[in-house]
């Protein structure tokens, strides 16, 4: 069941993204992203639960994490086309694999650690797509906020199994909504009251549609993480094929360029999420 409640996520992290690009269109990182924290926060109202102080300060932990990854991803989603940040942001689980081997004695076979090696491999292919953009990875500053983003993500990833052992999905969820949602007000108060604020919040209806699809994507994603026998490893690399729908919706909505080559560095991602999944069997 927690494979299922996985794909499902993964599908509402797909529109969750494109929806993203689009607000920024009229508003900036910030706005967007306290927007959408806000209304996710109010939808999740009626799950709001007590607990300790020391359980308030662990998931206060988490949302700095959560904070980073998604202000630095969104950074990096402005700055770069979709269909290349979307990929970049796909390869999270191989480095969530990597770092389960360590702390969660999650083995590997040899299928997966060829899925691994063509996971890896497809962050080159896409290097070499990116410089027909006129996009060098090495210096380019939206594949530098991807980076943040994709390992700020993966220690978010390895803090939830860990604490989804003992804490409820819910109490994690919404709490952890409402204290980057406070996090994120407190730095654009502190912009404006610098000067360094850039533009004004303009009203988006399409504010409301990102705040429902990460709800739905995250409570389905705490949900299968607390199922007794869900592999994190799985569930992170299930969970990242939403690049699939963002990648056709960049196509077809940002009339993105390339997408051949990009194509062929998705298929190489795609094929080596596939080994891993099949050698979990």
């Amino acid at each position: 069941m927690w494979i299922w409640a996985t794909v499902g996520s993964a599908f509402m992290l797909g529109i969750y993204d494109l929806a993203k690009k689009q607000a920024l269109k009229k508003n900036d990182v910030f706005h967007v992203l306290f927007w959408a924290t806000l209304f996710s926060t109010l939808l999740l109202i009626p799950f709001f639960s007590h607990g300790e102080v020391k359980d308030h300060l662990i998931v206060f932990a988490k949302a700095l994490l959560v904070t980073l990854s998604w202000v630095s991803g969104l950074y990096g989603i402005k700055l770069l086309p979709i269909t290349i940040a979307g990929t970049i942001k796909a390869s999270r689980p191989v480095f969530v694999l990597i770092f389960s081997l360590v702390f969660f004695a999650e083995k590997l076979n040899g299928m997966q650690w060829a899925g691994v090696i063509l996971a890896l491999s497809s962050i080159f292919l896409l290097s070499r797509s990116g410089k027909e953009e006129g996009i060098f990875f090495l210096k380019s500053r939206g594949v530098f906020y991807m980076g943040i983003s994709v390992l700020s993500g993966v220690c978010s990833a390895l803090f939830d199994k860990h604490i989804m052992g003992y804490m409820e999905p819910l109490f994690v969820q919404s709490w952890c909504n409402l204290y980057v949602t406070a996090i994120l007000g407190l730095i654009i108060l502190i912009m404006k009251a610098c000067n360094k604020e850039q533009t004004e919040f303009h009203w988006d209806w399409i504010l409301l549609l990102i705040a429902v699809f990460i709800t739905l994507a995250d409570y389905l994603y705490f949900y299968a993480l607390s199922k007794e026998g869900a592999l994190l490893s799985i569930i992170s690399l299930t969970r990242r094929s939403s690049v699939i729908f963002t990648f056709i919706g960049g196509v077809i909505l940002f009339k993105e360029r390339n997408v051949k080559s990009k194509a062929l560095a998705l298929s190489v991602m795609l094929i080596g999420m596939i080994l891993i999944v099949l050698g979990s069997k």
